[in-house]
């Protein structure tokens, strides 16, 4: 256990709530707006691709194979950003810890704005051959390693900056952000497929990557102004700002690395499954009409962003365990009825089915994660905690679910019965994950103790 700093001190001094720094309001609402519209640029690059990789870039960047295969291929390169992640949780986390979160939030954002720039003006195959694919996966893996300090380092800057019994429901705007970005990013595809099919496939997919400029530039003007959390800034002035977090992680907090990592893994899966397989399937399993597709997407982020604040809120009167926990629960039991739902082709039912999935899987469950993970792990290597066990998660969850259950449906001959098992196998093994976290709720974040070192009650 890290005993740099005595983990049953509790200091009570002014400006401190239950010996944690405190910030003054402004600053908490510009971590807010930080956190949100961030995340919202991270979710719209990741949606519209996903978006694009379901229903046109298997003709733009792989026309010369079958078209089961072409999903493949398309999903494939999706994969590459999330293979990415990790790699960009590394290299970022250490500067993180060292340099503070503000300036490593604004380089990955600038990094996840450039690369969803650079995939609007690639070639396609038509015009550069096998080069367009490959520039299209260079683009990708730039897009998720900057994502891969991006919504860890947004939640750690929040939990740190909120006041005491409010973590839970600031912490969650990461995942409200995340939502508005899906909702933008349905949007952009409504408006594009507005177009004849000959001017969308030529120029009119190009103006929604080339859009995400408008986001970054506002994400930019508000993070410059961020403050850095009055943790990290307490961390700083009494020099314990470690020089290798990394190192110090897998010395000192392996357990609630792995914690973290196999609660993160099943919920990556399920919730990447709904904003990215299910387009797929609708489309071409269930054969509904294209165009209706970003339309459910957007009613279902709609909800699943409202959903995700509250239950934040809720993790801050009831627990963050509880609350978990249940919503795991209701993931196992999900994914059958879903389908079913899905496969009647009834556009009422397929809604109502995807806002369920969105509010549970996609913003819902990852919104209490927001607050959660940072309070598991101690001061000194939070940021490198969070990131390092949500990023390698990524890898096996959010990253090939929609490989893995597009190769399902081809192998099974269309059946989506070995997807809906495939769901609740991945929400099992987050269930048996969250048995073992500790409650963390109006955690002091100064201690350098981990939660799971010396389980800390509600206050």
């Amino acid at each position: 256990m890290d005993t740099t700093l005595d983990p049953t001190v509790n200091p009570k001094t002014p400006g401190r709530a239950g010996g944690t720094p405190q910030a003054d309001p402004s600053a908490v609402r510009r971590a807010a707006w930080a956190g949100l519209i961030g995340t919202t640029l991270e979710q719209y690059d990741f949606v519209i691709y996903g978006t694009a990789s379901a229903l046109i870039f298997n003709t733009l960047f792989f026309p010369n194979i079958s078209p089961a295969a072409g999903i493949l291929a398309s999903f494939s390169a999706y994969a590459v950003g999330f293979l990415a992640r990790p790699l960009g949780g590394l290299f970022f986390s250490r500067y993180g810890e060292r340099l503070g979160r503000k300036w490593v939030l604004v380089a990955t954002l600038m990094l996840m704005g450039g690369a969803t720039l650079g995939i609007g003006l690639l070639p396609t195959y038509s015009q550069v051959g096998l080069l367009a694919p490959a520039l299209l996966v260079a683009c990708r893996f730039f897009q998720g390693f900057g994502a891969g300090a991006e919504q860890s380092g947004g939640a750690t800057l929040l939990t740190e900056t909120a006041q005491i019994g409010k973590r839970g429901r600031l912490a969650a705007l990461v995942m409200t952000g995340a939502a508005l970005g899906t909702a933008l990013g349905a949007v952009a595809w409504i408006a594009a497929q507005l177009l004849p099919e000959e001017q969308l496939m030529s120029w009119g997919w190009r103006l929604v990557f080339i859009s995400s400029l408008l986001v970054t530039i506002a994400a930019f003007v508000i993070r410059r102004k961020l403050t850095e959390s009055p943790v990290f800034q307490e961390l700083k002035e009494q020099h314990q700002v470690p020089k290798t977090p990394v190192k110090e992680i897998f010395a000192n907090g392996k357990k609630p690395l792995f914690i973290v990592m196999f609660m993160t893994i099943g919920i990556s899966a399920q919730s990447y499954t709904y904003q990215v397989f299910m387009a797929s399937y609708l489309k071409n399993d269930v054969h509904v009409d294209p165009t209706f597709i970003p339309k459910v997407l957007l009613v279902g982020a709609i909800c699943g962003g409202i959903a995700a604040y509250g239950f934040g809120r809720l993790s801050d009167r009831v627990g963050r365990k509880p609350v978990y926990l249940s919503i795991v629960i209701a993931l196992i039991i999900l994914p059958v009825p879903t389908f079913l739902a899905l496969n009647t082709g009834s556009h009422l039912l397929i809604t109502l089915a995807m806002i369920v999935g969105f509010i549970l899987a996609c913003q819902g469950a990852v919104g209490v994660t927001m607050s959660y993970f940072p309070e598991i792990f101690g001061s000194r290597y939070r940021y490198a905690g969070v990131t390092l066990g949500r990023e390698f998660a990524s890898i096996f969850g959010g990253g090939v679910a929609p490989l893995i259950c597009a190769a399902l449906v081809t192998a099974f001959s269309g059946s989506w019965i070995p997807v809906a098992v495939y769901m609740i196998v991945m929400a099992v093994t987050v269930l048996i994950a969250s048995t073992m976290a500790p409650e963390t709720r109006d955690r002091d974040l100064t201690l350098a103790a981990n939660a799971t070192d010396r389980e800390v009650t509600a206050a």
